[in-house]
């Protein structure tokens, strides 16, 4: 966090490795990604030329153990994110999925057969993965999934259609979620498998520099040592959700500090009535209540990165950060464009391109409404979901 938007001296509480972290991983977005981002966003495309580069810095998985990964803190997977938003919301989504989506479930749900087959190549990017949980009609109610698998002899078949999914054309290994007479599982389904289909979705006007794809499941015949033996119930796909929700959390405050200091320097830049529009007093309200919120989020995120290292964080408090969190970096990005008039929706400055991205991000992962409710719950002991 450079000084301009650490104003309460977050990055003193962070380690030597934490700050060593941050540092990597913000030269790499700022030399290798942001020259890059607005020709990929405009396009639609994602650079995956960038992929080994960004094993090689050790971002896949980085805060898992073993098979590979880096086992570092869940502070330092968060700094980590926030550097990888301040470049786009769809290089931090695509390791977001890789690590917390992917190997996460393999690592905590999968047999050691699975775990050796693919965290090592996950972890060097040399496979990538996809989360096929959100179907076309059920996204907020996953428990409503209509995916199904069956049994036939010792494979399974899968059924259905899952929507949504970032990677899903790139992926080499697909963990997808499906109901079973049994209740919900997890299942591993590599690319190239007959009756499974990847097909991109275009047209998007947010997220355009991630790939997202709808996953089609046709008697799809996969067999049994592909199901995730220790995942059982609902449970385990929404721990998956917890996992990539966190990263969201820090990644989040990337996009808004990125909007606030763009804002910062063109406000300082731009003169009108013979004066800089940053002496105005207007824009120095704007400004000021975008570096509190910044602050503020930077603060909730921070404690509860230091809540999940030592085991204690609960989904609430990750519901809390995320509501919290990308609501405010959304009306940052809003303000800040407003600072930047018409050029705030040209892509030679990056604040019209976060600001379209997150409003995806306040809607995936779990919507604001329901982020709300499950926080409403946890106030009252009263659920008004149903």
């Amino acid at each position: 966090m450079a000084a301009a938007t650490d104003f309460y001296c977050v990055q003193d509480l962070l380690t030597d490795e934490e700050r060593l972290v941050q540092s990597t991983v913000a030269r790499f977005v700022e030399e290798r990604f942001l020259p890059i981002v607005a020709d990929h966003y405009e396009r639609g495309t994602f650079p995956l030329e960038i992929v080994p580069e960004l094993a090689r810095i050790g971002l896949f998985g980085m805060h898992l153990q073993g098979y590979g990964a880096a086992g570092m803190s869940n502070v330092a997977y968060g700094v980590a994110c926030q550097e990888l938003e301040r470049g786009d919301s769809g290089l931090r989504s695509f390791v977001s999925v890789q690590g917390s989506l992917c190997m996460f479930p393999i690592h905590r749900y999968g047999s050691e057969a699975q775990k050796q087959r693919w965290l090592p190549a996950m972890q060097s990017g040399e496979a990538i993965g996809c989360f096929g949980l959100t179907e076309p009609d059920f996204g907020s109610n996953p428990g409503g999934m209509a995916t199904r698998a069956r049994r036939d002899g010792s494979d399974w078949i899968l059924d259905g259609t899952k929507r949504w999914i970032t990677n899903g054309n790139l992926a080499h290994i697909a963990v997808v979620w499906a109901r079973t007479e049994q209740g919900i599982r997890g299942f591993l389904v590599e690319r190239g498998t007959r009756g499974f289909e990847a097909r991109e979705i275009h047209h998007k006007l947010s997220m355009r520099a991630s790939v997202t794809s709808e996953l089609l499941l046709e008697s799809c015949r996969v067999p049994a040592d592909c199901e995730l033996p220790g995942a059982q119930g609902l449970k385990a796909p929404l721990s998956c959700l917890n996992e990539a929700r966190f990263g969201i959390v820090w990644g989040a405050l990337g996009a808004a500090i990125a909007c606030y200091q763009s804002a910062l320097d063109y406000a300082k830049a731009r003169v009108q009535f013979d004066r800089p529009i940053a002496g105005f007093q207007l824009t120095q309200l704007k400004l000021a209540n975008m570096l509190t919120e910044i602050t503020k989020g930077q603060l909730l995120a921070f404690q509860l990165g230091r809540l999940k290292d030592q085991g204690k964080a609960t989904a609430v408090q990750i519901s809390m950060a995320k509501m919290n969190n990308v609501r405010e970096a959304l009306e940052v990005a809003r303000l800040a464009r407003s600072i930047l008039g018409a050029n705030g929706i040209s892509l030679e400055y990056p604040v019209m391109r976060h600001m379209a991205n997150l409003e995806t991000v306040l809607t995936y992962e779990g919507t604001q409404e329901v982020h709300t409710l499950a926080l409403g719950e946890a106030i009252t002991g009263i659920s008004a979901f149903k």
